[in-house]
């Protein structure tokens, strides 16, 4: 019979994503909800203490009577938790797709046999992304606002047609460099059906992509980028933008990283530190469940309008000619 604190084990397994703060390591978070979670799990109650039978001796006998037994049903002291310890006392929460300590955003954590599934999302053509906040007029030693100023220029040249043209262009060079690590003819009709289900990439690992890119707020000195990626590090978000001030005959600065989706994740699913227990995680591994659940069913209804729908194709132009056949039959 399952305990249970081990029921409650095996509805924690799965994926689930938190909102981890700028300036607090990843490691760290990950040591937290490990150390909520075996809270949250050693504090269920625990099931009733298993009996044996054991014979006793008889003190309600007199002396004279002699030594005499019975028979006794008596809790098993070596099982009780004060005596074995907590039932859980190590649990493995993996990480996905990690963080810098000063980027914040969405980190994707498994529990469990979740861990499996974890490894399966390395190894596909997931998505991230990004929201950059820069700056123009200074450049840093590795790119990001926290270290040492090198070079500080003007920008008052730059505008935002500028600024486009400069984003198209990147675009246009990632574009190539997908095409070319996607071992995939982008003449063949496989290339067209991935393009649309947006699958198409490198296999496994390659240099960093850029699969989306664009400025959503432009106030000089300060502009933010919406970046969406494969294969990508936080340092090289940091580079980017400061090739794009190269590119604007000025300089420019990240000063902050924030990933708002990972794969399925996004902002809206992530946990709040305040939300970092057992019962919230539970809960966030239930709605990834039913929300993986419900997009197969979606995915397989919609594979049977398709088919249908060329069914309907092939056959109509063989029923319209057995009608047609059959209408000269009977005026002749």
């Amino acid at each position: 019979m399952r305990s249970p604190a081990m029921r409650m084990f095996r509805s924690l397994e799965g994926l689930f994503c938190v909102h981890k703060p700028a300036g607090v390591h990843w490691k760290l978070v990950r040591d937290t909800i490990e150390t909520n979670l075996l809270k949250g799990l050693n504090a269920t109650p625990a099931l009733p203490l298993p009996h044996e039978v054991r014979f006793l001796s008889n003190d309600e006998a007199g002396a004279s009577s002699g030594l005499t037994l019975r028979a006794a049903s008596v809790p098993i002291l070596s099982q009780h938790p004060l005596v074995t310890g907590p039932e859980f006392q190590l649990i493995k929460v993996g990480v996905g797709h990690r963080l810098d300590v000063s980027s914040s955003g969405v980190l994707v954590l498994a529990v469990g046999k979740g861990n499996r599934i974890l490894n399966d999302l390395y190894r596909t053509r997931t998505t991230r992304d990004y929201t950059l906040d820069c700056e123009f007029g200074t450049a840093t030693q590795d790119f990001t606002h926290a270290s040492r100023v090198v070079e500080r220029t003007t920008y008052g040249h730059i505008t935002r047609d500028k600024m486009e043209k400069v984003i198209a262009m990147l675009e246009g060079a990632n574009q190539r460099a997908l095409r070319m690590y996607s071992n995939v003819d982008m003449s063949s009709q496989e290339a067209y059906e991935l393009a649309v289900k947006g699958l198409l990439g490198p296999d496994g690992k390659s240099i960093p992509i850029l699969t989306g890119l664009r400025c959503i707020r432009f106030q000089p000195p300060n502009f933010t980028l919406e970046v969406q990626c494969l294969n990508e590090t936080q340092k090289y978000l940091c580079k980017v933008v400061h090739e794009i001030g190269l590119e604007l005959r000025s300089s420019a600065v990240c000063k902050g990283v924030r990933r708002t989706r990972d794969g399925q994740f996004t902002l809206q699913d992530a946990l709040t530190r305040h939300q970092w227990t057992a019962a919230d995680v539970m809960r966030a591994i239930q709605q990834y469940r039913s929300k993986k659940k419900s997009k197969k069913i979606s995915r397989t209804r919609t594979d049977e309008v398709m088919l249908q729908t060329s069914e309907e194709k092939l056959t109509g132009p063989e029923e319209n000619r057995d009608n047609k056949e059959a209408t000269e039959a009977q005026s002749s």
